[in-house]
């Protein structure tokens, strides 16, 4: 069965380049000129350099083309998911849409699989999350992930559709913890870089981690989402991946902010928006979430680093 990803960045270049050892695999790029430029050179040099695209892999600026295929996987950013969706939905409905994004909806408060099904509820919606980086996968190096899909017969034809020679996907139907596991651990990865950039040392960033573990847990569970789930790649895994690699956009953004430096505002960064989306979220659920407010408030300079660790390390004590 074909298939097709629909993003061209770093991620969606990756996931294509893996699956194309499965068969045949389409890549949409948005830009023209820059899948022209791939189809010939045989390379995304601006986002993936140093890796050849496979032959049977062609890219192309033709949405109807790339969703010819029954199964596509959207390899777009969260906050531009729905637009997306709303822009190519007559090409997209009926189809097998496998999220590739990471985080929350700033305006509603929703994950990928919830944005899907609300702009297309024809569609059938799947995510595919958890710790890995988009280097790594399209090198061949070994990667597991989580596929999350509310229907498991459903789940279980795109785990043996989507498995590749390097990457390795678990199933689950908790669709909640995945996409709650893979948005809030962007948050954690803020916190701990800014931790790690302040010269805070590694001891505080264990805190930091396993305390925001803590609030992944918190949150998933208050919205119906399995415990184990979050004990899995989507949540654990990707919170230790994420948290002490400076591969990750998020932990290096953290870092900039420890620094008290500038940061690349073209880079895309899920966590930011995520946090702010979350913090609303826990108040509207009374939830205690004090790291992640902690990390709105830094994005937003509200707290200066040392304002942040002072107000932390005050709060009430208690059982763990």
């Amino acid at each position: 069965m074909s298939i097709s990803v629909l993003g061209s960045g770093a991620f969606g270049t990756a996931l294509a380049i893996s699956l194309a050892g499965n068969g045949p695999v389409t890549l949409w790029a948005r830009n023209a000129v820059k899948a022209q430029a791939m189809q010939d050179s045989r390379r995304n040099g601006t986002r993936l350099p140093g890796v050849a695209l496979p032959d049977n892999l062609s890219v192309t600026a033709d949405i109807a083309e790339a969703c010819d295929s029954r199964v596509l996987l959207l390899a777009v950013p969260m906050q531009t998911l729905r637009r997306a969706l709303q822009e190519h939905k007559d090409h997209l409905a009926g189809k097998t849409l496998v999220a590739c994004c990471k985080g929350i909806e700033l305006d509603t408060g929703l994950g990928p699989i919830a944005v899907i099904q609300e702009v297309l509820p024809q569609a059938a919606a799947a995510l595919l999350t958890g710790p890995s980086f988009a280097a790594d996968i399209a090198r061949g190096l070994p990667t597991a992930l989580t596929l999350a899909c509310g229907e498991a017969d459903r789940g279980k034809e795109l785990q043996e559709q989507l498995t590749t020679a390097n990457l390795r996907l678990y199933r689950t139907t908790d669709t909640i913890g995945a996409e709650i596991g893979g948005a809030l651990k962007n948050v954690m990865a803020i916190a701990c870089g800014a931790v790690i950039g302040a010269g805070l040392g590694d001891s505080a960033r264990a805190a930091l981690m396993t305390r925001g573990y803590a609030e992944m847990q918190r949150m998933a569970l208050a919205c119906g989402a399995k415990a184990e789930t979050l004990a899995g790649l989507s949540g654990f895994g990707d919170l230790a991946l994420t948290c002490s690699s400076d591969l990750s956009r998020n932990y290096r953004l953290g870092l900039s902010i420890g620094r008290g430096e500038e940061f690349d505002s073209s880079i895309t960064v899920e966590g930011a928006a995520t946090a702010r989306a979350v913090a609303e979220q826990s108040r509207r659920m009374n939830l205690d979430m004090p790291v992640t407010i902690t990390v709105t408030n830094l994005l937003d300079q509200r707290l200066t680093i040392g304002e942040a660790a002072a107000h932390l390390l005050k709060r009430p004590l208690k059982e763990e």
